[in-house]
C-alpha cells in the first residue's frame, strides 16, 4: 500500500527569503498553515555559516519546527569542490566536507542529505560508516541534464549498487519527466531576443515524446536547429533546454529499492491547477502502482524566469502545487 506524503523544499521560496520577505520561521509557518507535512532545507541557504551552525541557531532550528508540527525530511547539501581558483578540493577534504554535513543533518534531526549532482563519487564509501552511525541517508540527486544515463550519474547508481546500503541512494527531480518544454522559460527568452523558430523546434522535439538533452551540449548542433541560431540567447536557451528531460516513468524501474525522497520540481502552475510541463497525475498513479512511501517535495524553479518588473509569487506556486499533489494523493 502506498503511502505518498507531501513536504515543500524551502528552495522555493529562495527569491522571497533573500529579499527579506520571509524569515526561516516565516517559510515554516506557511507550511504549517497549509498542512504540508514535512519540510526540505537547504542550510548554506538558511543557517548561517552552515555546516558549522552554531548551537544557538541549531536550538532555534528545533523550536521553529516543533512549534509548527513539520517534520524535517531532507537537508540539501553541496560539496563545493571548487572552493580556490587554481584548484579543485582533493579526495581527502571532501571527504571531510561531507563528514561534517552529515554531523550538522544529525544534530538537526534530518535523516536524509541530497547530494547535489556531480558530488564526487570517490567519498561516498569512506563515508558510509559515519552515515551509518548517525542514522543519515546519503542520496545523490537525479536532475535533469543529468538523468540516468549520464556517465556520472551511472558512477553513483554503480557504486549504490555495488554498495547495497540502507544508508546510500537517490533524490529522483521529476524534471526528468517533462512531457512539454517550460512555457515561462521561453517567455523568458523570447523578452530577451530569443528567435522563435527556436523555441518551435524545441516545442516540436516534445510534441514528438522526445527532449533535447542529447544535443543540447553538442559543439554542432543539427543543421535545422544551426540555421535558425542568431545569437548567444538562442544558444543559451538550447543549452537550457537540455535541462529538461522526457522520461518514461519505467526508467525508475531498476532503482525503485533506493529512491528515497522526490524533489517535486514545477516551473508554472496553471489556472486549471496543473503543472504545465509534467504529468503529476500520471507519475503518482505509478508511484501508487509501486508503492512507493516516502515523500515529494515541492520545489518551484519558475522564479528564475520572471520577466522584468514582474513579482514572485511562490507563496501562491507552492500552494497550488501542494493543492494538486494532495488532490493526486
Amino acid at each position: 500500500m502506498s503511502s505518498i506524503k507531501r513536504s515543500v523544499s524551502l528552495y522555493s521560496y529562495q527569491d522571497e527569503y533573500a529579499r527579506g520577505k520571509m524569515t526561516l520561521e516565516d517559510c515554516i509557518k506557511e507550511l504549517a498553515s497549509i498542512g504540508v507535512e514535512g519540510v526540505e532545507i537547504i542550510s548554506d541557504q538558511m543557517l548561517w555559516n552552515a555546516p558549522d551552525v552554531s548551537e544557538e541557531d541549531i536550538a532555534n532550528w528545533h523550536r521553529i519546527i516543533r512549534e509548527n508540527g513539520i517534520t524535517p525530511i531532507c537537508n540539501d547539501i553541496y560539496i563545493n569542490t571548487v572552493l580556490y581558483k587554481n584548484r579543485r578540493l582533493t579526495q581527502k577534504e571532501n571527504l571531510a566536507l561531507l563528514k561534517k554535513e552529515l554531523h550538522l543533518a544529525h544534530k538537526l534531526g534530518i535523516p536524509l542529505v541530497r547530494l547535489v549532482s556531480l558530488t564526487p563519487t570517490d567519498i561516498i564509501e569512506d563515508a558510509l560508516p559515519l552515515a551509518d552511525e548517525l542514522n543519515v541517508v546519503m542520496a545523490l540527486e537525479v536532475h535533469g541534464g543529468m538523468a540516468f544515463d549520464n556517465p556520472e550519474t551511472k558512477k553513483f547508481t554503480d557504486l549504490m549498487f555495488k554498495l547495497n546500503s540502507p544508508y546510500v541512494g537517490l533524490v529522483v527531480d521529476t524534471g526528468i519527466f517533462c512531457r512539454k518544454h517550460p512555457r515561462v522559460s521561453t517567455a523568458f527568452f523570447l523578452n530577451q531576443g530569443l528567435n522563435p523558430a527556436v523555441a518551435e523546434y524545441i516545442d516540436n522535439e516534445f510534441a514528438k515524446g522526445k527532449d533535447v538533452e542529447a544535443i543540447s551540449h553538442q559543439r554542432v548542433l543539427p543543421d535545422e536547429l544551426e540555421s535558425q541560431i542568431r545569437s548567444w540567447v538562442d544558444r543559451e536557451y538550447v543549452l537550457f533546454a537540455g535541462g529538461y528531460e522526457n522520461h518514461d516513468f519505467s526508467v525508475l524501474d531498476p532503482y525503485l529499492p533506493f529512491i528515497k525522497h522526490f524533489h517535486g520540481k514545477f516551473y508554472e502552475m496553471t489556472e486549471e491547477g496543473v503543472e504545465y510541463s509534467i504529468p503529476y497525475k500520471e507519475l503518482i498513479d505509478y508511484l501508487k502502482e509501486k508503492e512507493y512511501d516516502g515523500y515529494i517535495a515541492s520545489e518551484y524553479e519558475g522564479g528564475r524566469f520572471a520577466l522584468p518588473g514582474a513579482e514572485i509569487d511562490a507563496v501562491t506556486q507552492v500552494r497550488k502545487h501542494q493543492e494538486m499533489l494532495r488532490k493526486y494523493i
